[in-house]
């Protein structure tokens, strides 16, 4: 009986699966736009989701960054160095009025010939830029008649003063003193127009009143170098 039925055509069970099978895969009907689409909808909602909130942290990073960089500058221009701008006449020729000087704060100790800015409150409000003639212990003499400063007996090479010192408006002042200890004895490189330690109302300066260095001018261009 096997023979004869497969003599006439007939499959065998194996064979007749087959086809079946394939019906089953070719018949799978495909998803529909009912059962695709509120998964796709979701996916479009989620994406415009996503872009607002990446706007807005990229936003939040830009603020962060630029209050840290507010942060480091104000901090860099408190402590370490300062834009000071020149005020009158009494640092002339070495400094003009209206000249924009680096003033360099950070771990500086004064020293004899360094052009500093300072405060005197007893003075004025504004800060002061004067030389540093003299520190702790050092002795300073100054004889009107040859227009010459003394520290500690030697005469003081200044090339960087305006003309022949004088004696002041305010009179000779100090002449003859020896520093205290942690002062200074400061001098305008105008001599003849500048309150400085030889007037009353400035004095021995405290070293705690020194803002800092003036280390060069930065404006107007054409006063640009170094002090």
């Amino acid at each position: 009986m096997e023979e004869r039925d497969l003599e006439h055509g007939e499959l065998t069970p194996e064979e007749a699966l087959r086809p079946e099978a394939n019906a089953e895969e070719e018949l799978q009907p495909e998803a529909s736009p009912e059962e695709t689409g509120p998964d796709a909808g979701q996916e479009e909602a989620g994406s415009r989701q996503k872009e607002p909130r990446n706007s807005g942290r990229e936003l939040y990073q830009s603020l962060r960054t630029l209050v840290m960089v507010l942060g480091v500058l104000i901090l860099m221009f408190t402590f370490v160095m300062r834009i000071i701008v020149v005020s009158g006449p009494s640092m002339e020729n070495t400094l003009q009025n209206g000249d924009a000087m680096l003033v360099w704060s950070l771990g500086y100790t004064p020293r004899q010939g360094d052009v500093v800015v300072l405060t005197k409150r007893t003075y004025q409000e504004d800060s002061i830029v004067k030389r540093v003639i003299a520190t702790e212990g050092q002795t300073v003499d100054i004889d009107y008649a040859t227009g010459t400063v003394y520290v500690d007996g030697q005469p003081l090479e200044e090339d960087y003063i305006k003309e022949q010192m004088q004696i002041p408006s305010y009179g000779e002042g100090t002449n003859h003193v020896t520093v205290p200890e942690g002062c200074l004895f400061v001098m305008g490189d105008n001599r003849n127009q500048s309150a400085d330690s030889r007037y009353s109302g400035i004095g021995i300066v405290d070293e705690r009143c020194v803002i800092g260095r003036a280390v060069m001018v930065l404006f107007p261009f054409a006063h640009f170098g170094t002090l």
